[in-house]
């Protein structure tokens, strides 16, 4: 049954928007969440937090007239239930059978899919460069951005194509003119912005490692070698070519105090070497990676920010809200960022997680070898992301 074909409950049911079970969520809230998604999409993805009780009881168990005894005991009474579906077709449909149950309940606008659709812009404020650093954010999985702004001029790196105009908005907002839109690399699980924001007159900008790969569009876009500088104001981007994720991995250092690492370095975790070449060349990548890590990150001083372009639930944001740390800390931290090679390869490649859904097929659309449409983008990209070495923290270890 296709969720638009879910009847209309006889009972009024209230919706709950993303942004204000978002907010709940971050207000410590404590959340009940009632999954109607098959088990399989639940277990791959789902919405996570300190203080949320999720529960997965898929739709079809609510068609029948009467529901099941055994089903209902499954779900709390004494508290409020928000029903959650893919679009929000069958959570109201759920949340109806459940309100005419006696329970107190809502559903969630949209579903999974409007919940995707929050992006937040968080500033950094331990960012001591010139101009003014934004960390965007997206919840649903764990993509982040940065937005640099000095003077009139801006910058933004690692844009999701689902977000153009959100950028040129916010740039807009801020009287500033969206001069660069910079890829770290070529991504493996969302839609790079890249180009859509260049068809729109901002200068793209992709890592010179990566054209080799066979980006189809490298002579649409500037292309950065290592130690390029591109500015902002009085804020200068360096290119830092730090390849392991993939061979076209590439950081930029914002203006000597950030250094946005793309899926490098995380601030709970290192990359998987493990999307490009398969698992035939992991052990290659990871050894690249390696040095990267030791020779052009570790080597920066102790108090420059490491800002990764993902984040995982595992992660704890610091106490301005961005998932930010000081190089210093990740090394105290995370045990892998002081072990020799050897130990390093092997927890690297000792427990990968699942490869992002459907990333053949985004790394083809973000190479230009494959057209896809907005709407297939937004499909294709929903989903946890994996793009580090492990599902669990490895800071603290």
């Amino acid at each position: 049954m296709d969720e638009m074909d879910f009847p209309t409950p006889d009972v009024e049911i209230e919706s709950v928007t993303p942004a204000d079970l978002k907010a709940r969520i971050d207000t410590n809230e404590v959340v009940t969440l009632l999954d109607a998604r098959m088990e399989s999409e639940y277990d791959e993805w789902k919405i996570d937090g300190e203080h949320v009780e999720s529960i997965n009881v898929p739709y079809f168990n609510f068609l029948d007239e009467e529901i099941d005894d055994g089903i209902l005991e499954q779900i709390p009474d004494n508290q409020e239930i928000t029903v959650l579906c893919a679009k929000g077709g069958a959570s109201e449909f759920v949340a109806g059978s459940l309100k005419e149950a006696g329970y107190d309940v809502n559903h969630l606008e949209d579903g999974m899919n409007g919940w995707a659709r929050i992006y937040e812009a968080v500033e950094v404020e331990r960012y001591d460069g010139a101009g003014t650093l934004l960390q965007y954010q997206r919840p649903s999985s764990g993509c982040l951005g940065y937005l640099l702004h000095d003077g009139d001029e801006a910058a933004v790196i690692d844009p999701l194509r689902a977000f153009t105009d959100r950028y040129l908005q916010d740039a807009d907002e801020l009287g500033v003119d969206l001069q660069y839109a910079i890829d770290t690399h070529i991504h493996a699980d969302h839609i790079s912005g890249v180009r859509n924001l260049a068809a729109e007159g901002v200068e793209g900008v992709i890592p010179a490692a990566a054209v080799d790969r066979g980006v189809t569009y490298a002579d649409d876009v500037t292309v950065a070698d290592d130690g390029d500088e591109f500015h902002v104001g009085d804020a200068t981007i360096e290119t830092v070519s730090t390849p392991g994720h993939t061979s076209g991995m590439t950081s930029y250092l914002i203006d000597g105090e950030l250094l946005a690492t793309g899926d490098g370095l995380f601030v709970e975790s290192v990359a998987r070497p493990d999307l490009e070449e398969g698992d035939e060349g992991a052990e290659d990548a990871a050894k690249q990676l390696y040095e990267s890590l030791q020779e052009r990150v570790l080597s920066l001083p102790d108090e420059t920010l490491v800002g990764g372009a993902h984040v995982s639930d595992s992660a704890v944001p610091a106490e301005d809200g961005t998932y930010t740390a000081p190089i210093g800390q990740l090394e105290e931290d995370m045990a892998a960022l002081t072990m020799g090679e050897d130990d390093f390869v092997e927890v690297i490649l000792s427990d990968m997680p699942p490869r992002p859904a459907n990333y053949e097929e985004i790394i083809a659309t973000n190479l230009g070898q494959q057209e896809t449409s907005d709407e297939e983008a937004f499909e294709l990209e929903l989903g946890p992301n994996n793009c580090a070495a492990s599902q669990e923290s490895l800071a603290g270890d």
